[in-house]
């Protein structure tokens, strides 16, 4: 049964209710306190997997894919790669129709590796080094994004007719955390308003270049629909008034996903219909749009699971941490976590569920509602971990980074494996 269908009968088993907006469509309740990952207990993901795991429920992240294509069927989506790099995730998104913008040789590599074509792969980046730009050109993308006038140069000397866009700070708020606003004055990012004509005349005036459009981004975890319908009218009135005629205009992504008990999904009407009359005012002749969502594709079809160590008084200490999920520690982000596998009507309590790295800041959910009966070798399940995670991890404390496991219709398998002490001593040859 579905997570909607069992909702009725959890207030009756004493069990804390699912928020439907953070769990896939597809979690359900099971017997003995367990619960459903697309058609999978996590007790047996977790039993048959090892913890930490990261699990992906691949209905979900289609589903999420085609709500972006149906909302606005005449712009190019295009999945934002750094938000979750695995092979087999850029193969459903580009089943599904979906280019896939990438920000390094790396990325590219693994994108290519998946069958994504080179034509519908955009290249990003504030640094594009030598060796990227030459894997780009090599793999004849189809655009890469400008990012500053050395760029431009560098770029230049080496393709040929390349559609580029120059990335623009359109000088918006996203009115999201600091480490995460991209467009803005003063960031490191794209080219300022001012800048933007001589930009534009260095581009049309090597023959290696041709310019395809214009880019923004405004930031990420972007709940503001206003903010993207400024930037939407700052970009189209910059396109009109180029001096040569354009075709493509990329208001980047960002799109907030819901994190916690009460937040809402992003606005994804009110964005298109906000965005479609600010484009068609400002554009006699509206250009092609492209998006670039990647959070809110993959965050709410991921959800970690963890084996509690130790519980001490405050805190609930698990087998992962900070190298599986930075981001409480780079930015404050916030989680919820609930007990898996048993059922309990001890009374809730405030706690921390903290990870195993030697930093105070290794927190992985402040603050959360926990049976206080809780102890050690219990799971602990994590929703809306599908974006930032497997692409931020890390080695830290020489721990070696959790699988990524893929799960549709009652089968799982690995997407990617668990990292092994071979594999991190693999790389030291002193």
């Amino acid at each position: 049964m579905t997570l909607a269908e069992l909702l009725p009968s959890v207030g009756a088993c004493g069990e804390p209710p699912l928020e439907e907006d953070l769990w896939p469509a597809g979690t359900g309740f099971a017997a003995g306190g367990d619960l459903l990952f697309a058609g999978v207990a996590m007790t047996q993901l977790a039993a048959r997997f090892g913890t930490p795991c990261q699990l992906l429920d691949e209905n979900e992240v289609r589903r999420r894919a085609r709500a972006f294509q149906a909302a606005l069927p005449e712009a190019e989506i295009a999945f934002a790669g750094k938000a979750l790099p695995c092979r087999a995730v850029f193969r459903w998104l580009s089943a599904e129709g979906l280019s896939v913008d990438v920000c390094s040789a790396g990325e590219l590599a693994c994108a290519l590796s998946a069958g994504v074509p080179a034509e519908r792969i955009l290249f990003h980046g504030n640094v594009k080094t030598a060796e990227d730009l030459k894997a780009a050109v090599s793999a004849g993308v189809g655009r890469i994004v400008l990012d500053s006038f050395d760029e431009i140069e560098q770029l230049g000397a080496l393709a040929i007719a390349q559609p580029v866009l120059i990335r623009v700070i359109p000088d918006v708020d996203a009115h999201t955390h600091p480490a995460i606003t991209t467009g803005t004055a003063g960031q490191k990012f794209g080219f300022p308003l001012g800048s933007v004509p001589r930009a534009v005349e260095r581009v049309l005036a090597h023959p290696g270049l041709r310019l395809a459009g214009l880019h923004c981004h405004i930031g990420s975890q972007v709940r503001s629909v206003a903010a993207y319908e400024e930037a939407a009218r700052r970009m189209s009135r910059l396109l009109r008034a180029l001096p040569v005629r354009v075709e493509q205009l990329d208001l980047g992504g960002g799109f907030a996903a819901p994190y916690l008990p009460g937040e809402r999904p992003f606005d994804l009407a009110g964005f298109v219909q906000r965005i479609r009359a600010a484009v068609n005012y400002e554009c006699a002749r509206p250009p092609k749009l492209t998006l670039e969502p990647g959070r809110s594709i993959v965050a709410n079809a991921g959800v970690t699971l963890y084996r509690v160590i130790t519980v001490k008084p405050g805190f609930v200490a698990v087998d992962g941490g900070m190298s599986d999920n930075p981001r409480p520690a780079l930015y404050g982000a916030r989680y919820t976590a609930r007990l898996v596998g048993r059922h309990t009507r001890a009374k809730r309590r405030t706690m921390t569920v903290v990870g195993r790295h030697c930093e105070a800041g290794d927190i992985l959910a402040a603050d959360v509602q926990l049976p206080e009966d809780i102890h050690a070798g219990d799971l602990l399940a994590v929703p809306v971990t599908g974006a930032y995670h497997h692409a931020l991890a890390s080695n830290y404390n020489l721990v070696g980074r959790p699988p990524l496991i893929g799960v549709r219709d009652g089968e799982a398998r690995t997407l990617v494996r668990r990292e092994t002490e071979e594999d991190l001593l693999r790389r030291d040859v002193g």
